[in-house]
């Protein structure tokens, strides 16, 4: 696939909860082995705009493209085997309590019947190793590892299917500085390692100028504004700028935001 054509392409997309718009028309092209992220405030869209894209979330309407090849007109088989090429790093790891790590790390391998029980682990420590967790954290249960190590073996499983296509929802929520730090790096590594295409949805606003080769903000559904991380450090919209350096807007905005929520 050329280079030129965008590895996800948005036109149009919509989606609407009973009176409430969520997503009101959302064009997006995130080229191939780039990573965007999209930024904005509770209620903008941002994680429906994801799980629209993963199938979660069936969109109102619009395209939503893979590799030029629209997801919503194609027979359900081939819009599967599409978005097989995504992995997923969720916001709070989704890891099954249930089930050892090892398992967890190759639980999409052993679905798809990609390698057995036996091998497994082996092929889950090999994974472990890549976002710096030793063999030993295979046989432990997710509920013995700390919150940054969760994300950790989330992001194991989430390249153990090798991806083409990376989406990482909130990936330093609820993490200390220093964990979040190492997971911007991880992703940074991630992308260059196994050139992937990355989306990333964020409110973390370190996390947003590391890993970015491009920032989408969204507000009440709509795109905002997009650019490259030094256009939006350096935009002259007021809300756009307010967001960025956490700012409370003025009283008469607040009235004007309420009013149109």
């Amino acid at each position: 696939m050329s280079d030129s054509v965008p590895k996800l392409r948005l036109r149009g997309v919509r989606k609407q909860f009973g009176d409430k718009v969520v997503l009101d028309g959302i064009d997006l092209d995130v080229m191939p082995r780039t990573s965007l992220v999209v930024i904005g405030g509770s209620g903008s869209g941002k994680s429906v705009l994801l799980k629209c894209i993963l199938g979660l979330i069936e969109p109102d309407a619009g395209s939503i493209e893979i590799d030029g090849r629209d997801l919503m007109t194609m027979p359900r088989a081939e819009r599967e085997e599409a978005r097989a090429q995504i992995g997923m790093l969720f916001q709070a790891g989704a890891l099954f309590d249930s089930l050892p790590v090892w398992e967890n790390v190759a639980f999409g391998l052993l679905a798809r019947h990609k390698v057995t029980r036996a091998e497994a682990p082996e092929h889950a420590s090999s994974y472990l190793a890549q976002v710096g967790l030793a063999e030993s954290v295979g046989f432990l249960s997710p509920a013995e590892l700390s919150g940054g190590m969760q994300k950790r073996v989330a992001l194991a499983r989430a390249i153990a299917a090798q991806p083409d296509i990376l989406f990482f929802d909130e990936p330093t929520t609820g993490l200390d500085p220093i964990m979040s730090d190492v997971i911007n790096e991880l992703i940074l590594q991630t992308n260059s390692q196994r050139n992937v295409t990355s989306v990333v949805v964020t409110h973390d606003m370190g996390t947003a100028f590391t890993v970015s080769d491009r920032l989408v903000m969204l507000g009440k559904g709509r795109v905002i504004m997009s650019g490259t991380p030094d256009e939006l450090r350096h935009t002259k919209d007021r809300y756009v700028r307010d967001f960025i350096d956490g700012k409370a807007p003025e009283v008469e905005d607040v009235a004007v935001l309420l009013s149109t929520s």
